[in-house]
Protein backbone atom coordinates (compact mmCIF):
# COMPACT_ATOMS: atom_id res chain seq x y z
CA UNK A 1 0.00 0.00 0.00
CA UNK A 2 1.47 3.37 -1.01
CA UNK A 3 0.70 5.53 2.54
CA UNK A 4 1.50 8.78 0.57
CA UNK A 5 -1.87 8.44 -0.86
CA UNK A 6 -3.34 6.48 1.85
CA UNK A 7 -6.88 6.96 2.00
CA UNK A 8 -8.88 7.04 5.09
CA UNK A 9 -11.28 4.16 4.45
CA UNK A 10 -13.42 1.98 6.57
CA UNK A 11 -12.73 -1.63 7.40
CA UNK A 12 -13.58 -4.73 9.19
CA UNK A 13 -11.37 -5.04 12.20
CA UNK A 14 -9.01 -7.78 10.58
CA UNK A 15 -8.13 -5.50 7.78
CA UNK A 16 -7.20 -2.34 10.07
CA UNK A 17 -5.19 -4.34 12.47
CA UNK A 18 -3.48 -5.75 9.25
CA UNK A 19 -3.64 -2.23 7.72
CA UNK A 20 -1.81 -0.64 11.42
CA UNK A 21 0.92 -3.38 11.32
CA UNK A 22 1.81 -2.92 7.08
CA UNK A 23 1.82 1.08 8.06
CA UNK A 24 3.92 1.40 11.43
CA UNK A 25 6.13 -1.52 9.50
CA UNK A 26 6.36 1.16 6.47
CA UNK A 27 7.54 3.90 8.33
CA UNK A 28 11.58 3.44 8.10
CA UNK A 29 10.69 3.55 4.53
CA UNK A 30 9.15 7.04 4.66
CA UNK A 31 10.27 10.38 5.68
CA UNK A 32 8.96 10.64 8.58
CA UNK A 33 12.11 12.72 10.18
CA UNK A 34 10.63 15.76 11.69
CA UNK A 35 7.65 16.98 13.99
CA UNK A 36 5.48 18.23 10.92
CA UNK A 37 5.95 14.35 9.38
CA UNK A 38 4.71 12.61 12.82
CA UNK A 39 1.74 14.84 13.20
CA UNK A 40 0.75 14.57 9.66
CA UNK A 41 0.18 10.99 10.05
CA UNK A 42 -0.90 10.95 13.60
CA UNK A 43 -3.67 13.37 12.16
CA UNK A 44 -4.86 11.00 9.64
CA UNK A 45 -5.12 8.08 11.72
CA UNK A 46 -7.04 10.19 14.70
CA UNK A 47 -9.37 10.80 11.86
CA UNK A 48 -9.82 7.11 10.46
CA UNK A 49 -10.87 6.19 14.23
CA UNK A 50 -12.96 9.18 14.81
CA UNK A 51 -14.87 8.10 10.93
CA UNK A 52 -14.82 4.61 12.37
CA UNK A 53 -16.45 5.79 15.96
CA UNK A 54 -19.11 8.02 13.87
CA UNK A 55 -19.77 4.63 12.00
CA UNK A 56 -20.54 2.25 14.65
CA UNK A 57 -22.85 5.33 16.90
CA UNK A 58 -24.95 4.80 13.72
CA UNK A 59 -24.93 1.18 13.42
CA UNK A 60 -25.70 0.83 17.33
CA UNK A 61 -28.66 3.82 16.60
CA UNK A 62 -29.81 1.34 13.94
CA UNK A 63 -29.36 -1.79 16.15
CA UNK A 64 -26.73 -3.51 14.46
CA UNK A 65 -24.83 -3.98 17.76
CA UNK A 66 -21.94 -6.70 16.20
CA UNK A 67 -21.40 -4.10 13.27
CA UNK A 68 -20.86 -1.25 15.78
CA UNK A 69 -18.94 -3.37 18.06
CA UNK A 70 -16.43 -3.99 14.85
CA UNK A 71 -16.48 -0.69 13.99
CA UNK A 72 -15.52 1.00 17.45
CA UNK A 73 -13.19 -1.98 17.89
CA UNK A 74 -11.09 -0.63 14.47
CA UNK A 75 -11.37 2.63 16.54
CA UNK A 76 -9.90 1.88 18.99
CA UNK A 77 -6.79 0.28 16.63
CA UNK A 78 -6.72 4.07 14.79
CA UNK A 79 -6.39 5.72 17.69
CA UNK A 80 -3.52 3.69 19.31
CA UNK A 81 -1.29 4.29 16.34
CA UNK A 82 -2.16 8.07 16.33
CA UNK A 83 -1.55 7.77 19.98
CA UNK A 84 2.20 6.10 19.30
CA UNK A 85 3.23 8.48 16.27
CA UNK A 86 2.19 11.60 18.15
CA UNK A 87 4.75 13.18 20.71
CA UNK A 88 3.43 12.91 24.36
CA UNK A 89 3.95 16.72 25.14
CA UNK A 90 1.77 17.82 21.94
CA UNK A 91 -2.06 19.20 22.80
CA UNK A 92 -3.84 16.51 20.34
CA UNK A 93 -1.99 13.94 22.64
CA UNK A 94 -4.87 14.09 25.72
CA UNK A 95 -7.33 14.15 22.86
CA UNK A 96 -6.19 10.96 21.78
CA UNK A 97 -6.50 9.46 25.12
CA UNK A 98 -9.77 10.89 25.82
CA UNK A 99 -10.89 9.18 22.53
CA UNK A 100 -9.54 5.78 23.39
CA UNK A 101 -11.00 6.09 27.14
CA UNK A 102 -14.04 7.20 25.40
CA UNK A 103 -14.08 4.04 23.22
CA UNK A 104 -13.53 1.72 26.15
CA UNK A 105 -16.86 3.09 27.75
CA UNK A 106 -18.81 3.23 24.79
CA UNK A 107 -18.25 -1.09 24.16
CA UNK A 108 -18.84 -1.32 27.62
CA UNK A 109 -21.99 0.66 28.43
CA UNK A 110 -23.70 0.53 24.90
CA UNK A 111 -22.93 -2.96 23.70
CA UNK A 112 -22.88 -4.30 27.10
CA UNK A 113 -19.40 -5.67 26.70
CA UNK A 114 -19.16 -6.57 30.11
CA UNK A 115 -16.17 -4.75 30.71
CA UNK A 116 -16.01 -4.01 34.49
CA UNK A 117 -14.17 -1.62 36.50
CA UNK A 118 -13.37 -3.72 39.63
CA UNK A 119 -11.56 -2.73 43.41
CA UNK A 120 -8.46 -4.81 44.18
CA UNK A 121 -7.37 -4.87 47.56
CA UNK A 122 -4.14 -3.44 48.18
CA UNK A 123 -1.31 -4.05 50.98
CA UNK A 124 -2.64 -1.05 52.87
CA UNK A 125 -5.65 -1.73 53.10
CA UNK A 126 -6.43 0.97 50.34
CA UNK A 127 -8.54 -0.25 46.63
CA UNK A 128 -7.31 0.32 43.20
CA UNK A 129 -9.26 0.20 40.59
CA UNK A 130 -8.58 -2.47 37.69
CA UNK A 131 -10.52 -3.60 34.53
CA UNK A 132 -11.76 -6.84 33.89
CA UNK A 133 -12.81 -8.15 30.74
CA UNK A 134 -15.01 -11.53 30.87
CA UNK A 135 -14.30 -14.23 28.09
CA UNK A 136 -17.68 -13.45 26.73
CA UNK A 137 -20.39 -16.16 26.34
CA UNK A 138 -18.82 -19.38 26.75
CA UNK A 139 -20.66 -22.70 28.28
CA UNK A 140 -16.48 -23.64 29.63
CA UNK A 141 -14.11 -22.06 31.85
CA UNK A 142 -11.60 -19.91 30.08
CA UNK A 143 -8.05 -19.15 30.56
CA UNK A 144 -7.18 -15.53 32.21
CA UNK A 145 -4.10 -12.93 31.93
CA UNK A 146 -3.42 -10.72 34.16
CA UNK A 147 -1.62 -7.49 32.68
CA UNK A 148 0.37 -5.09 33.78
CA UNK A 149 0.70 -1.67 32.07
CA UNK A 150 4.56 -0.15 31.73
CA UNK A 151 5.68 2.53 33.89
CA UNK A 152 3.57 6.12 33.42
CA UNK A 153 0.65 4.06 31.46
CA UNK A 154 -2.39 4.16 32.71
CA UNK A 155 -4.43 0.88 32.72
CA UNK A 156 -7.19 2.48 30.11
CA UNK A 157 -4.56 2.74 27.55
CA UNK A 158 -3.49 -0.85 27.58
CA UNK A 159 -7.04 -1.63 27.82
CA UNK A 160 -8.13 -0.27 24.75
CA UNK A 161 -5.16 -1.54 22.85
CA UNK A 162 -5.96 -5.25 23.89
CA UNK A 163 -9.74 -4.85 23.70
CA UNK A 164 -9.02 -5.41 19.38
CA UNK A 165 -7.63 -8.50 20.29
CA UNK A 166 -9.31 -10.48 23.15
CA UNK A 167 -13.13 -9.39 22.51
CA UNK A 168 -14.36 -13.09 21.07
CA UNK A 169 -11.00 -14.73 21.58
CA UNK A 170 -12.36 -16.84 24.33
CA UNK A 171 -9.86 -15.45 26.75
CA UNK A 172 -10.48 -13.28 29.69
CA UNK A 173 -8.25 -10.31 30.91
CA UNK A 174 -7.43 -8.24 34.02
CA UNK A 175 -5.80 -4.90 33.73
CA UNK A 176 -3.71 -2.80 36.26
CA UNK A 177 -1.41 0.00 36.35
CA UNK A 178 2.36 -0.25 37.21
CA UNK A 179 1.89 2.31 39.17
CA UNK A 180 -0.91 0.68 41.49
CA UNK A 181 1.56 -2.95 41.31
CA UNK A 182 5.47 -1.39 42.04
CA UNK A 183 6.60 -0.60 45.46
CA UNK A 184 10.20 -0.74 46.79
CA UNK A 185 8.77 -4.02 48.75
CA UNK A 186 8.79 -6.84 46.65
CA UNK A 187 6.42 -8.56 48.87
CA UNK A 188 4.06 -5.95 48.62
CA UNK A 189 3.72 -5.78 44.78
CA UNK A 190 3.72 -10.12 45.22
CA UNK A 191 0.64 -9.77 47.45
CA UNK A 192 -1.63 -6.77 45.41
CA UNK A 193 -1.00 -9.23 42.31
CA UNK A 194 -2.12 -12.28 44.68
CA UNK A 195 -4.85 -10.27 44.70
CA UNK A 196 -5.66 -9.94 41.53
CA UNK A 197 -5.00 -14.19 41.15
CA UNK A 198 -7.58 -14.05 44.02
CA UNK A 199 -10.26 -12.13 42.15
CA UNK A 200 -9.88 -13.91 38.62
CA UNK A 201 -9.90 -17.99 40.60
CA UNK A 202 -13.31 -16.62 42.01
CA UNK A 203 -15.23 -15.50 38.42
CA UNK A 204 -17.82 -18.13 37.17
CA UNK A 205 -16.35 -18.10 33.59
CA UNK A 206 -12.67 -18.40 34.34
CA UNK A 207 -10.63 -21.56 34.76
CA UNK A 208 -8.01 -20.91 37.88
CA UNK A 209 -5.85 -23.44 36.80
CA UNK A 210 -5.11 -21.15 33.48
CA UNK A 211 -4.36 -17.74 34.88
CA UNK A 212 -1.00 -16.26 33.37
CA UNK A 213 0.59 -12.90 33.86
CA UNK A 214 1.57 -10.07 31.32
CA UNK A 215 4.04 -7.67 32.46
CA UNK A 216 5.47 -4.75 29.90
CA UNK A 217 8.44 -2.60 30.47
CA UNK A 218 9.69 -2.74 33.79
CA UNK A 219 6.16 -4.30 35.21
CA UNK A 220 8.06 -7.45 32.85
CA UNK A 221 10.54 -7.57 36.24
CA UNK A 222 7.03 -7.56 38.85
CA UNK A 223 5.79 -10.41 36.21
CA UNK A 224 8.90 -12.47 36.85
CA UNK A 225 8.63 -11.86 40.95
CA UNK A 226 5.01 -12.75 41.30
CA UNK A 227 5.37 -15.59 38.78
CA UNK A 228 8.05 -16.52 41.70
CA UNK A 229 6.09 -16.25 43.88
CA UNK A 230 2.78 -17.53 43.36
CA UNK A 231 2.91 -21.33 42.20
CA UNK A 232 -1.07 -20.42 40.91
CA UNK A 233 0.47 -18.49 37.81
CA UNK A 234 0.38 -20.88 34.49
CA UNK A 235 2.61 -19.34 32.30
CA UNK A 236 4.17 -15.78 32.34
CA UNK A 237 5.34 -12.98 29.87
CA UNK A 238 7.94 -11.62 31.64
CA UNK A 239 12.06 -10.45 32.13
CA UNK A 240 12.92 -13.90 33.29
CA UNK A 241 14.62 -12.36 36.12
CA UNK A 242 17.47 -10.59 33.73
CA UNK A 243 16.95 -7.37 35.13
CA UNK A 244 17.45 -8.14 38.40
CA UNK A 245 20.46 -9.94 37.46
CA UNK A 246 22.03 -7.16 35.33
CA UNK A 247 21.86 -5.00 38.34
CA UNK A 248 22.87 -7.25 40.99
CA UNK A 249 26.00 -7.97 38.50
CA UNK A 250 26.85 -4.35 38.30
CA UNK A 251 26.59 -3.62 42.07
CA UNK A 252 29.38 -7.05 42.37
CA UNK A 253 31.55 -4.89 39.45
CA UNK A 254 31.58 -1.54 41.18
CA UNK A 255 32.52 -3.10 44.53
CA UNK A 256 35.14 -5.41 43.60
CA UNK A 257 36.28 -3.36 40.47
CA UNK A 258 36.13 -6.51 38.56
CA UNK A 259 34.79 -6.45 34.50
CA UNK A 260 33.83 -9.59 34.77
CA UNK A 261 33.27 -13.15 36.05
CA UNK A 262 33.55 -16.54 35.89
CA UNK A 263 31.85 -17.81 32.79
CA UNK A 264 30.57 -20.64 34.51
CA UNK A 265 29.51 -18.77 37.75
CA UNK A 266 27.48 -16.35 35.13
CA UNK A 267 25.45 -18.80 33.45
CA UNK A 268 24.57 -21.08 36.52
CA UNK A 269 23.24 -17.07 38.34
CA UNK A 270 21.65 -16.46 34.76
CA UNK A 271 19.66 -20.02 35.18
CA UNK A 272 18.81 -19.75 38.70
CA UNK A 273 16.88 -16.06 38.05
CA UNK A 274 13.92 -18.49 36.32
CA UNK A 275 14.99 -22.32 38.36
CA UNK A 276 11.89 -21.19 40.80
CA UNK A 277 9.62 -20.71 37.64
CA UNK A 278 7.21 -23.37 37.63
CA UNK A 279 5.81 -22.35 34.49
CA UNK A 280 6.24 -21.59 30.68
CA UNK A 281 8.29 -18.30 30.50
CA UNK A 282 8.12 -16.06 27.26
CA UNK A 283 10.94 -12.91 27.48
CA UNK A 284 10.29 -10.00 25.21
CA UNK A 285 13.86 -8.48 24.28
CA UNK A 286 14.72 -5.18 22.83
CA UNK A 287 13.06 -2.22 21.46
CA UNK A 288 11.02 -0.78 24.30
CA UNK A 289 11.81 -3.94 26.44
CA UNK A 290 14.06 -3.80 29.87
CA UNK A 291 16.01 -6.27 28.43
CA UNK A 292 18.57 -6.62 25.91
CA UNK A 293 18.24 -9.27 23.00
CA UNK A 294 22.05 -10.59 23.61
CA UNK A 295 21.23 -11.14 27.40
CA UNK A 296 17.94 -12.68 26.30
CA UNK A 297 19.53 -15.35 23.78
CA UNK A 298 21.91 -16.42 26.23
CA UNK A 299 19.34 -16.83 28.80
CA UNK A 300 17.48 -19.03 26.68
CA UNK A 301 20.15 -20.95 25.64
CA UNK A 302 21.13 -21.68 29.43
CA UNK A 303 17.65 -22.55 29.90
CA UNK A 304 17.28 -25.03 26.68
CA UNK A 305 20.03 -27.23 28.33
CA UNK A 306 18.62 -26.87 31.67
CA UNK A 307 15.16 -28.08 30.99
CA UNK A 308 13.61 -25.24 31.41
CA UNK A 309 10.68 -23.88 29.00
CA UNK A 310 11.50 -20.68 27.97
CA UNK A 311 11.02 -18.80 24.71
CA UNK A 312 12.62 -15.47 23.63
CA UNK A 313 10.15 -12.86 21.22
CA UNK A 314 11.40 -9.75 19.91
CA UNK A 315 9.17 -6.71 18.62
CA UNK A 316 8.74 -5.56 14.69
CA UNK A 317 10.68 -1.42 15.26
CA UNK A 318 10.98 1.18 13.23
CA UNK A 319 13.98 3.16 14.91
CA UNK A 320 14.05 6.87 14.20
CA UNK A 321 17.05 9.59 15.70
CA UNK A 322 14.71 10.70 18.66
CA UNK A 323 12.01 7.56 18.83
CA UNK A 324 11.35 4.01 18.22
CA UNK A 325 7.86 2.68 17.37
CA UNK A 326 6.72 -0.27 17.91
CA UNK A 327 4.45 -2.76 15.13
CA UNK A 328 2.27 -3.25 18.34
CA UNK A 329 -0.60 -5.17 16.35
CA UNK A 330 1.91 -7.84 15.38
CA UNK A 331 3.59 -7.96 19.18
CA UNK A 332 0.04 -7.97 20.85
CA UNK A 333 -0.69 -10.62 18.82
CA UNK A 334 2.61 -12.68 19.25
CA UNK A 335 2.11 -12.77 22.45
CA UNK A 336 -1.72 -13.81 22.58
CA UNK A 337 -0.63 -16.30 20.49
CA UNK A 338 1.98 -17.57 22.49
CA UNK A 339 -0.20 -17.20 25.80
CA UNK A 340 -3.40 -19.48 24.06
CA UNK A 341 -0.91 -22.02 23.27
CA UNK A 342 0.09 -22.24 26.99
CA UNK A 343 -2.51 -22.24 28.39
CA UNK A 344 -4.22 -24.46 25.99
CA UNK A 345 -1.72 -26.98 27.37
CA UNK A 346 -2.09 -26.83 30.57
CA UNK A 347 -5.58 -27.44 30.02
CA UNK A 348 -5.45 -30.74 28.55
CA UNK A 349 -2.69 -31.66 31.10
CA UNK A 350 0.15 -31.91 28.72
CA UNK A 351 2.34 -29.49 29.91
CA UNK A 352 5.98 -30.78 31.10
CA UNK A 353 9.42 -28.95 30.82
CA UNK A 354 10.82 -28.99 27.23
CA UNK A 355 13.04 -32.06 26.58
CA UNK A 356 17.53 -31.39 25.88
CA UNK A 357 16.94 -32.35 22.02
CA UNK A 358 13.67 -29.45 21.59
CA UNK A 359 14.59 -26.17 19.99
CA UNK A 360 13.14 -23.05 21.63
CA UNK A 361 13.43 -20.83 18.72
CA UNK A 362 13.51 -16.87 18.58
CA UNK A 363 10.10 -15.54 17.34
CA UNK A 364 10.63 -12.93 15.52
CA UNK A 365 7.26 -10.73 15.29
Amino acid sequence: MDYATWPVVLGDLASTRCDAAAFLDSLQFVDVQNASHWQYWGSRWSKLGDAQSLHGDLNAEKGATDQAREAWLCALTAFEVARRLIDEDDPDAKQISAKIEGGVQRLGSALEQNIERVQIARWDQSEVSAYYVPPGDREFCAPAVICVSREEERAETVLGRLLPLVVGRGISILVVSHDDVSNHARDLSNLFLSSCMDFLSVQPKVDAARVGVYGEGLSAVLATDFARSDSRVAAAVCDGGLWNRTRLLASIGWMTRTAGSDNHLVCTRRREMVWHLKCPVLVIAGGRSVVSVSEAIRLQNDCERAQVDLEVTMPRMSAFPLREIENFPSSDDCVFRWLDRKLATVRSGLYKLRSIEQSMPIVIM
